[in-house]
């Protein structure tokens, strides 16, 4: 399974931290930026390239990183086909539902409110949880029909 990977300068370092953890997992990463800190870059044209390619890919997966990751998860999701979910600390359960109701295809992390430690972990169990179909499928198709 391929992850394609992008942040803006507020997610960079994590983003590194993760991506040579996800390597070591075992996953086939794409990295589509930022590829050097920049505290002047956007979002968007680091974000738009993953979302675009997980919709190319339905077999893929995204992690987005910005400060909050609220700003990152509202420029994925403006891709039909894409189900962009925001964690920045809280309960396991966000992270679990996400995958099991929603079928999120992209995690959108905010790097200001998690440790590297917390995200690896949290990264680990999103990437574990199966969707878990049904009635949900239903619900996305709706979505997907906006």
């Amino acid at each position: 399974m391929i992850i394609y990977l992008g942040s803006d300068h507020a997610g960079y370092e994590l983003k590194e931290a993760v991506k040579s953890f996800l390597k070591e997992l075992g996953y086939d990463i794409d990295d589509k930026g930022a590829y050097w800190y920049d505290g002047d870059d956007d979002y968007p044209d680091f974000i738009q390239p993953v979302a675009k390619a997980v919709v190319s890919n339905p077999e893929s997966y995204g992690i987005i990183f910005g400060g909050s990751g609220q700003g990152e998860a509202i420029c994925a999701n403006r891709l039909m086909g894409v189900r962009a979910a925001v964690y920045y600390g809280g309960p396991e359960d966000i992270i679990k539902l996400s995958r099991k109701h929603n079928n999120a295809n992209i995690l959108s992390l905010g790097a200001r409110f998690i440790s590297e430690d917390e995200a690896k972990e949290i990264i680990k169990l999103w990437l574990e949880v199966p969707f878990d179909g049904k009635r949900h499928e239903r619900r996305i198709k709706k979505i997907d029909e906006l």
